[in-house]
């Protein structure tokens, strides 16, 4: 039904390879003759693409941004806006920002795959806000920036004919802040990669990801570091420095490192820290399927794929008090990692394809249905 399709992928930006940008891979896969238009395309942090008809917008063309692309989010919507869609009969979008915006003729069939509302425009603006302390003497210029990317964001909304939802914890915010339902499908973790082993296990936890504020890697530093516990830290961003200051020689901070040495770490470490609150969170998945059970925080995404007792234990608060009280649960019992890999098969890049193909088809046909009608 869908191969004789002309078909459109777009996404908000490919400068790094992370959770959303592995669903854009995946969506890739099932269509590789449609071309994928976003804001702005690192080749060199995502060579995934390297065969992909990648399409960037005029924001190319500003010196760095490829490297500053979070700063040109007040031109993300026009460049989305003027990008030409119409010969296209169905269009994918996978948005986090503001991807969904895109403008498609009558007859195209607009799918959003949304891994999020707008977190710093509607729920975290303020947390968002009050992270990023050092922006706090321009307040009064990003507030009405906000606000009026706010309004068009719910506006944009209204463009998409289908939505479909990482998590439940998304679907409830697609309809609170856009009002519209959509279909629960998670995200895949690649199950061949990641693999669990026999293997003794080290003494040491683990956290994972980019090292920016909402993640609260401050919080996993400053327990692991009350409670004397020894931390490996993967990832780069804006908050090393700080974060380095804040450790001890237990905390070890490994920065960028490969796939192979990122699939040994999880498979040495005795658990992952997760202690943010994620809309989804593919890092907890790549652990447990290696077999690393998951200190998370108990909420959002995470309450999906950690299942307590089995493949890891949660927090109640983000305090260095509630995540230290875990560390000391967490040790008091025993994991069993063949169990703990057992418990996200369901979230394998094959059953993610399979359940996307299917709601694809059968929106395509409600689609055409709708469209035969005579008004």
């Amino acid at each position: 039904m869908l191969e004789s399709l002309k078909v459109a992928l777009v996404c908000d930006w490919l400068t790094v390879f992370a959770g959303a940008e592995r669903v854009v891979l995946e969506l890739h896969e099932l269509f590789p003759n449609a071309p994928i238009y976003t804001t702005l395309y690192n080749a060199e942090n995502c060579p995934q693409f390297k065969n992909a008809d990648v399409r960037e917008s005029k924001l190319r063309f500003i010196p760095g941004a490829r490297h500053f692309h979070r700063l040109l989010l007040p031109w993300m919507p026009k460049a989305f806006e003027s990008m030409d869609l119409d010969e296209y009969d169905l269009v994918i979008s996978s948005c986090h920002s503001t991807s969904k915006g895109i403008l498609t003729s009558p007859n195209t069939l607009h799918i959003c795959y949304c891994h999020s509302p707008i977190r710093y425009v509607w729920d975290q603006s303020h947390a968002y806000q009050a992270q990023f302390k050092s922006f706090s003497p321009f307040r009064f210029l990003f507030t009405p920036l906000l606000n009026k990317l706010r309004l068009w964001d719910r506006l944009a909304a209204e463009r998409v004919d289908d939505y479909i939802a990482n998590s439940s914890y998304v679907g409830e915010r697609i309809q609170k802040y856009y009002g519209r339902k959509s279909t629960v499908i998670p995200p895949p973790v690649d199950l061949f990669k990641f693999t669990s082993t026999s293997g003794e296990r080290d003494d040491y936890y683990l956290a994972v990801g980019r090292l920016i504020p909402y993640k609260r890697f401050d919080l996993i530093v400053d327990a692991c570091k009350a409670a004397g516990k020894k931390l490996k830290v993967v990832g780069v961003g804006p908050s090393l420095k700080e974060l380095k200051k804040r450790g001890n020689e237990n905390i070890e901070f490994l920065g960028k490192i490969s796939d192979e040495e990122l699939k040994a770490v999880y498979q040495k470490a005795k658990a992952l820290i997760f202690p943010q609150l994620e809309d989804f969170g593919i890092v907890p998945l790549e652990a447990m399927a290696c077999g690393t059970p998951v200190i998370a925080y108990k909420k959002g995404g995470a309450l999906e794929t950690v299942t307590e007792g089995v493949s890891g234990l949660f927090f109640e608060e983000q305090t260095v008090e509630s995540l230290v009280k875990a560390l000391h649960r967490f040790e008091k019992h025993s994991w069993d990692p063949t169990e703990v890999s057992k418990s996200i098969e369901q979230f394998s890049s094959a059953r993610f394809k399979s359940e996307l193909l299917h709601h694809i088809e059968k929106a395509w046909k409600q689609h055409t249905q709708s469209h035969s009608q005579p008004a």
